[in-house]
């Protein structure tokens, strides 16, 4: 299938990342079907939608009648049933890897046989997740980053299974919805967060050896390196819990120590503060 072929594309999960990538999708003239398991969660991830279209809107780069138009091609469904007429689907459920299998099976059966289906997932093996399918060589990795209607980055993970053709699709068309993707083998964290989660850990370690304030840290960082924000701060935006997922699926792929996930990190999990979502986490909010 070639990208311009590509006129309804289905979207599982209306959190954060799904409504994310819903909006872009629609925002480039797609229809949309955005599936979740209620109709409550479906109705926080429009809002967020909106909200998010309403940000676009302040800042001059849409006009309202745009934000109609995009809110009026997605459309929302609790039954996979409703994704027999889509021609891509990108999965952005809970990242947890039952989750994905179990959705990838419901996929299979519930899509036509040609159509690719991509993951969201940010560090959990593609391949595990493919060969829940009879068309593992149609899986592929398509990993945005948020915000997604924001940031320009996707990666696309091919396993062991992924066709060339399938690679090439998925490559064009994040290139067709205004992104600047990369190709990345399908190892644990792919490029970014393998280079990232040891360098948000390294922090944490640092500020449980008093090396300094979480200020400090985040303010050498910052105009020491270049960076936008802080790693601390960092992983307030994140969110404590998903960054120690992240690390220590890492750290279970690899077996290699250069992974372990610093104690504070799991300690300050175990007690709820899980940055910014819950008000506290290295600062309070």
């Amino acid at each position: 299938m070639n990208v311009e072929d590509v006129k309804k594309v289905g979207v599982l999960g209306a959190g954060t990342m799904g409504s994310g990538i819903a909006q872009v999708v629609a925002s480039n003239g797609k229809d949309v079907v955005l599936l979740d398991v209620s109709d409550s969660a479906l109705g926080r991830g429009i809002k967020t939608i909106g909200d998010s279209l309403g940000r676009f809107i302040k800042k001059g780069e849409i006009k309202e009648e745009d934000r109609n138009s995009i809110l009026s091609r997605i459309h929302t469904t609790t039954k996979f049933e409703d994704l027999g007429d889509v021609d891509l689907v990108i999965e952005a459920v809970f990242e947890n890897m039952d989750v994905k299998k179990e959705t990838f099976k419901k996929l299979d059966s519930s899509t036509r046989p040609a159509v690719i289906l991509a993951t969201n997932t940010s560090s959990l093996p593609i391949i595990e997740i493919a060969v829940n399918t009879k068309r593992p060589d149609k899986v592929v990795g398509m990993h945005f980053f948020n915000p997604a209607p924001i940031m320009k980055l996707v990666e696309v993970v091919r396993s062991l299974a992924t066709s060339d053709e399938t690679v090439e699709f998925a490559y064009n068309f994040a290139k067709a919805l205004g992104k600047d993707p990369v190709i990345t083998k399908d190892v644990p964290g792919f490029i970014v967060n393998r280079v990232l989660m040891p360098m948000l850990n390294e922090a944490v370690f640092a500020l449980e050896e008093g090396v300094g304030t979480p200020e400090d840290i985040d303010k050498a960082m910052k105009l020491g390196t270049n960076q936008p924000i802080g790693p601390l701060a960092l992983i307030d935006l994140i969110g404590l819990d998903v960054t120690l997922d992240v690390i220590d699926v890492l750290y279970r792929e690899f077996q290699d120590p250069k992974f372990r996930a610093a104690p504070l990190l799991r300690q300050m999990v175990r007690a709820g503060w899980l940055g910014r979502k819950t008000g506290r986490g290295f600062y309070k909010y």
